[in-house]
């Protein structure tokens, strides 16, 4: 079986804790457009996923209008939000990168979330140096669970899909990863349920992320 070369990361919820601020900002948007509350299931069921995509799951009847209105909004709270709401690095993920940069890995991101907000949280949590390449909802045309970030991710690097892993939280992540060939790795801190994730078939399913450096060994 080809070595792992590149390992592509899903950013929230497998790398930054951002669940609580997500909640939050999506709470202030509904109230400020005078939309009706959702629990933090529904809400936690759009995370990872492109923002617009997420409203309509929570709202199918937004006019495309209304729905860039709700992108719009949410980004702007979000703005303010971030000043005071930085997320948290998830337990070893700092040291988890650090180890597998040293080993020789290539390490990306790539992420529903724009490449501004990315780069922005990379820098500010401290683990920018780790990461080789990024990509955000901006810089590709078809979102997860398309396979278009992972497939843009290898092209850039002229690494073959049987050579990638892409490891994330939810669903999306392990099905992109699997429809663009490389293999996959789930997480079970983040927003999704370990029934989930097996369920969308990751190869593996961690519930550290300091595991990842032994399982990449083994795969």
């Amino acid at each position: 079986m080809t070595a792992i070369r590149i390992i592509i990361f899903d950013f929230d919820g497998t790398l930054g804790d951002t669940r609580a601020n997500i909640l939050l900002t999506m709470r202030m948007t509904l109230r400020k457009l005078g939309l009706s509350e959702k629990d933090d299931d529904t809400i936690g069921a759009t995370i990872g996923i492109p923002l617009g995509e997420g409203f309509l799951q929570m709202f199918p009847d937004l006019t495309p209008e209304q729905e860039e209105l709700c992108v719009r909004t949410y980004r702007a709270i979000f703005e303010e939000n971030k000043k005071d709401l930085v997320p948290a690095l998830f337990p070893h993920v700092k040291e988890t990168l650090a180890a597998l940069k040293k080993s020789g890995y290539i390490l990306t991101v790539a992420s529903s979330r724009s490449s501004a907000s990315l780069n922005g949280f990379l820098r500010d949590m401290g683990i920018a140096d780790c990461i080789s390449f990024v990509l955000g909802a901006d810089n590709v045309e078809k979102a997860k669970p398309h396979p278009e970030p992972v497939l843009r991710t290898l092209e850039q690097f002229g690494v073959d899909a049987s050579a990638a892993v892409v490891v994330g939280d939810m669903p999306v992540d392990i099905q992109m990863g699997r429809a663009a060939g490389a293999r996959t790795v789930a997480v079970t801190y983040g927003n999704s349920s370990r029934e989930a994730l097996a369920a969308a078939s990751a190869d593996f399913i961690i519930d550290d992320i300091a595991e990842l450096t032994k399982k990449i060994e083994s795969i």
